[in-house]
């Protein structure tokens, strides 16, 4: 039987293992934060900022930006209800209150009238997630937020190569954060990064990062803030130099899988993969299909079709007012339709054309199916 196809994996090549090799041997003593600093600079200079701070992961990015924005107990912050659990723990653990919002059902993003009508005296803040690569209507979501004087946060975590009107994911809000996951465009194997161009909340999220010690403070291990501990290694950093040197070939290599995917499948009645507006370009991070209901096609009838045949069979995110440790929000009719009847397709920089005539012929084998069933 052909390998099994993952709906994603990392491209490492000898660059990364020589930039990893050589920070674990030497990057330490007065070396220690070499490659953190060539990457934090690399990846503002990527993005588009003024600051970045890498961080372990997203989530510790979402969370201290959160903490300078002085976000807590009896806020709220709104977010689409289509969304991994990652984007929502920071906000309850800040004693905040994530509102959850239905999404269009085109971008999968978080509908812009639904944030507005969401909007109350306690909200602190609208947490714009990029969906899969797809981009939020930056347009709307931040004039909203000059409206109501309230921040708009990226959580651009799927959106490395993605950028709306010639701005990058993760560089319009008040501050981005990034995933550089083992799944993720660019990878560090665990880690992230918060983007912003204020210096205020740069100076306080940089604070509360390392255990709350402020940079200034010459008194040896005397914390001036109660912080977090969400610092990134500088042998991951040493990984992700690598990878941002090599960062146009990874864009282009999720935009060919998905060229590909587009052209197979793009032409099938009833099937919406990922949008590309006019003013947008998709970094692809994750090629879904979306199914018509009309179809039948459900996403169990997908994963017992892809499974069998050795491929990666990836659900579309849950609305997180489904789990139990949330209120359900059935009102939200996309967040709880879609899910239903759609697929993340796999994507990896160095699928080959047999690969992905493996996914797109199992795929339109159960839609030929499906046709000639109705």
């Amino acid at each position: 039987m052909s390998a099994r196809i993952h709906y994603t994996k990392p491209s490492i090549t000898d660059l990364e293992v020589e930039y990893a090799a050589d920070a674990a041997r030497h990057g330490w003593g007065e070396r220690c934060y070499e490659y953190l600093g060539r990457f934090e600079q690399g990846f503002r200079q990527h993005i588009g900022t003024e600051y970045a701070i890498a961080t372990s992961s997203c989530t510790g990015a979402l969370h201290i930006g959160m903490a300078a924005l002085g976000i807590g107990p009896g806020d709220e912050v709104i977010m689409a209800d289509t969304n991994w659990i990652a984007s929502a723990a920071p906000i309850v653990h800040l004693g905040a209150k994530p509102v959850f919002v239905d999404i269009q059902p085109d971008s999968w993003c978080a509908d812009p009238a639904h944030v507005e009508a969401a909007i109350t005296s306690r909200t602190k803040a609208i947490l714009a997630v990029h969906l899969y690569g797809n981009l939020c209507d930056m347009d709307r979501l931040l004039a909203i937020g000059d409206r109501h004087g309230i921040p708009v946060i990226e959580d651009a975590a799927e959106a490395i190569g993605s950028s709306y009107r010639g701005k990058r994911a993760g560089s319009m809000g008040t501050f981005g954060a990034f995933s550089f996951h083992g799944t993720k465009t660019l990878t560090t194997g665990e880690g992230g990064m918060l983007v912003t161009n204020d210096p205020k909340l740069y100076e306080t999220a940089i604070t509360l990062s390392n255990h709350g010690r402020h940079a200034k403070q010459s008194k040896q291990f005397w914390p001036d803030l109660l912080g977090f501990k969400y610092k990134m290694s500088n042998i991951q950093a040493a990984i992700g130099c690598a990878q941002l040197e090599r960062i146009d070939e990874l864009i282009a290599g999720k935009r060919r899988v998905f060229e590909e995917y587009r052209s197979a499948l793009g032409g099938l009645a009833g099937v919406a993969l990922n949008p590309e507006a006019e003013h947008v370009r998709n970094g692809y991070w994750m090629p879904t299909a979306v199914f018509d209901r009309d179809l039948g096609i459900t996403r169990e009838s997908l994963q017992a079709a892809l499974n069998p045949e050795g491929i990666d069979a990836r659900v579309f995110f849950h609305p997180l007012s489904s789990l139990s440790m949330f209120e359900p929000c059935p009102r939200n009719v996309n967040a709880y339709d879609i899910p239903e009847r759609a697929i993340n397709l796999p994507s990896y920089h160095d699928m080959t054309q047999v690969d992905l005539d493996r996914v797109t012929d199992a795929v339109q084998r159960l839609y030929g199916a499906s046709s000639h069933a109705r």
